[in-house]
């Protein structure tokens, strides 16, 4: 193998941006350890993803409902078999011309089902190529829970048949894959845990704010953002407010927020300094996403999370639910947030004490790295949490 192996990403962010997030963290760090890497997107283009110097492909965009029941092109119209097509034969290519040493589907098959028609092609194709690459799959640290009988057998069967290995971007001290996949005994000789991926944690801002409101990608944002500025109305006392609604939150919803702010309360699309933001303010409101949990560990700052719990989505709540049993976080039913609820969590957080996450690792994104690179090098050991 190379001294710079080649390296693919593929990631397919559909509502919020949280994949494409942590999937170009791993980039950047895969780079930095001389990787040849490039990520492949399918998803709307966000701005500053995958990242300066990251090689990037993107596909026609897909994007999804807020239930993630309908798949739609970038015009809005459901996509078609010559959509499919297209896509899947833009991939292949893309496969063919890297020539990669290792390939990575981010949440496949473990999610991201509705992808199938172009990532088995590119499975089968990965394993009809002589070198055949290492394929991995990159997953978060809890996964959303099942519905249809049979789901987890048939990702169990995926993995055996055609992976190497299963990357946990979470910490086993704090929660381990098992907790969210009960079948995840069968496949144990494959996870690799790398630790939380997190992002570097800047210095504090100048620009201080004692609370900051974030919506992740904004897609589902909408109601904790008026929940927040409805209790800025109600709390006059706390001075400085900043809300973040993110480049997916429609833009009527942004306009209409911007129309009623209180006194002390400025709005914002996006933030780059929204860490060096976490770590000035005296707490920090949002859902409870992978990264913007991993972002408030990093930052160090008191939390009042509304975990995103529609069209039965069971991640965020399990993640909050964790972090406030260690006192790390104060969690608000999604279904429970109005003017008056969000004040008085908000005033309870700020007076509750504290609590320790404990020693949890949050150097995935460099541990990833370290994996992928050994494994294309063919080394022998890598870099695993146990």
């Amino acid at each position: 193998m190379t001294d710079h192996p080649r390296i693919m990403l593929y990631v397919q962010h559909l509502l919020g941006i949280g994949h494409l997030a942590r999937t170009s963290r791993i980039a950047t760090a895969l780079a930095a350890a001389g990787a040849s890497v490039t990520v492949v997107t399918g998803g709307s283009p966000v701005a500053g993803f995958p990242g300066p110097g990251i090689d990037h492909i993107a596909l026609p965009p897909i994007a999804a409902d807020e239930g993630f029941l309908n798949l739609v092109d970038a015009e809005g119209q459901p996509i078609n078999d010559t959509f499919k097509n297209l896509r899947g034969d833009a991939l292949l290519a893309a496969f063919y011309r890297l020539k990669p040493d290792v390939v990575v589907t981010e949440a496949f098959p473990f999610g991201r089902r509705q992808m199938r028609f172009e990532l088995l092609p590119l499975i089968d194709a990965i394993k009809s190529s002589s070198p055949r690459p290492i394929l991995c799959a990159s997953i978060r640290d809890i996964l959303q829970a099942r519905a249809k009988p049979g789901r987890d057998e048939e990702t169990v069967a995926l993995v055996r048949d055609s992976y190497d290995h299963v990357l946990v971007h979470g910490d086993p001290g704090f929660i381990r894959l098992e907790e969210s996949f009960p079948v995840a005994a069968e496949i144990r000789h494959k996870v690799l845990y790398t630790g939380l991926v997190a992002a570097s944690v800047p210095s504090p801002s100048p620009d201080a704010f004692d609370i900051v409101v974030s919506a992740g990608g904004g897609a589902v944002g909408a109601g904790l953002l008026q929940a927040a500025l409805d209790a800025a109305h109600l709390l006059p006392h706390i001075k400085r407010w900043c809300l973040i609604a993110g480049p997916n939150l429609p833009q009527a919803d942004f306009d209409r927020l911007g129309q009623n702010l209180a006194s002390g309360v400025e709005l914002f699309r996006f933030r780059r300094d929204f860490t060096a933001l976490l770590g000035s303010a005296r707490l920090s409101v949002s859902q409870a996403g992978y990264n913007t949990a991993c972002d408030i560990l990093g930052a160090g700052c008191r939390a009042l999370v509304v975990p995103f719990a529609s069209g039965g989505e069971t991640e965020q709540t399990a993640r909050a639910e964790r972090f406030a049993t260690l006192g790390r976080m104060t969690c608000l039913p999604e279904d429970q947030i109005t003017g008056a609820s969000m004040a008085a969590a908000i005033a309870a957080s700020l007076d509750r004490p504290l609590g320790d996450a404990g020693a949890l690792k949050t150097d995935g994104a460099e541990r990833s790295a370290q994996i992928l690179m050994a494994l294309a090098r063919g080394e022998p050991t890598y870099m695993s949490i146990t």
